[in-house]
């Protein structure tokens, strides 16, 4: 940014309304449409105003370093010491592993594998044959990644956690297990009941080979299910959490947005905010408390380009002003440079307040 951009950026007011008043700010939606942009532009704005915030990307492609300009390890660690930041990007392989190392029930023995014995289950290490196919069991990496989302929900050092979630798929994945383990256990045990004593022969199905070791893989998708009920139930309360939808101004892009939030009613998860981003329009027109010559905006009069898109996000915008009416709709614009840093993502702040 130059010069004149950060002095703008420097007078604007605290920017701490764009994480609200919700104690859990998620944003949601596909791929690439700018959702660790807006998760870490909250959080900056939320540790800003004084509050301990946690920022959680879930995203296995992960960017919120990038976007913060430091690095963001594994384990939620300080951002910024003038400020009470902190970040962590979940890495479902480390998180298997930690999960393993702790014993999902908090001991160590049979089925103690990561995730205790769900991680034999789910094909963990030491147990791969726990799929037919070889290979982790559908939803391990997501079940891990809950895991510890969960317990930094629970974390007494945050005030406020703001997550960046997976592309939609993986979300509702997650949101899904339950259902996806209870159907899974209940195959499996109707198998192991019919087949008796051949499963003396498919050793390490269920964590240890024998009935110590099914207990505990049933204990273990019995303790990942309360695990992801207690998440949904935080996910469900509107007065706790703030999910967002975050799109951009394209008819498929906003489509799609609407089917999250058709997915997410199914859940009973509340939508407040519908975030349309790259919107090619002023910035001024969006926070005007910036002088418009600050920031380089399209060229609407002479550029055709420019007004051809303008046209096209136009529909849009519309599109999404009608689909999700009664949603409170925010604009960021579309910035001539990248999104990193602080001053730049003061200024998306700025736009959600």
């Amino acid at each position: 940014m130059s010069e004149l951009e950060v002095e703008a950026v420097e007078d604007l007011d605290a920017p701490s309304v764009a994480a609200g008043t919700a104690e859990y700010v998620l944003y949601g939606g596909k791929g690439g449409v700018g959702k660790t942009t807006m998760a870490a532009a909250t959080g900056l704005a939320s540790a800003t105003d004084g509050t301990p915030t946690l920022v959680v990307s879930t995203d296995p492609a992960h960017s919120l370093s990038d976007t913060y300009g430091v690095d963001v390890p594994n384990r939620p660690g300080r951002l910024r010491e003038d400020v009470p930041l902190w970040g962590v990007e979940i890495d479902p392989d480390e998180a298997m592993e930690r999960a393993g190392a702790m014993g999902l029930g908090g001991e160590e023995g049979a089925g103690a594998g990561p995730m205790g014995g769900l991680g034999d289950l789910l094909g963990g290490a030491g147990g791969e044959s726990a799929n037919p196919l070889g290979g982790p069991m559908p939803g391990a990496d997501e079940a891990a990644a809950m895991q510890l989302l969960v317990e930094y929900l629970d974390d007494d050092r945050f005030e406020r956690v703001v997550v960046d979630t997976a592309p939609t798929g993986h979300t509702l994945r997650l949101l899904e297990l339950p259902e996806l383990m209870d159907s899974m256990m209940g195959r499996m045990l109707k198998f192991r009941e019919k087949m008796g004593g051949m499963m003396d022969s498919m050793k390490g199905m269920f964590g240890a080979g024998d009935d110590a070791g099914a207990d505990a893989g049933t204990a273990g998708v019995e303790e990942v299910c309360e695990r992801v009920t207690r998440l949904r139930a935080v996910l469900t309360d509107p007065a706790r959490t703030d999910f967002r939808i975050v799109t951009v101004p394209e008819g498929m892009s906003v489509v799609e947005a609407t089917r999250l939030r058709e997915r997410l009613a199914e859940f009973d998860i509340p939508v407040s905010t519908v975030v349309v981003n790259k919107v090619m329009e002023p910035l001024v027109d969006v926070v005007p408390e910036i002088p418009p010559e600050t920031f380089v905006s399209p060229n609407l009069d002479e550029c055709e380009f420019c007004q051809r898109r303008w046209d096209v996000q136009q529909d849009a915008l519309a599109e999404a002003h009608d689909l999700f009416r009664g949603h409170d709709v925010k604009r960021v614009p579309l910035l001539a440079e990248e999104v990193r840093g602080p001053d730049a993502l003061r200024v998306v702040a700025a736009c959600l307040a």
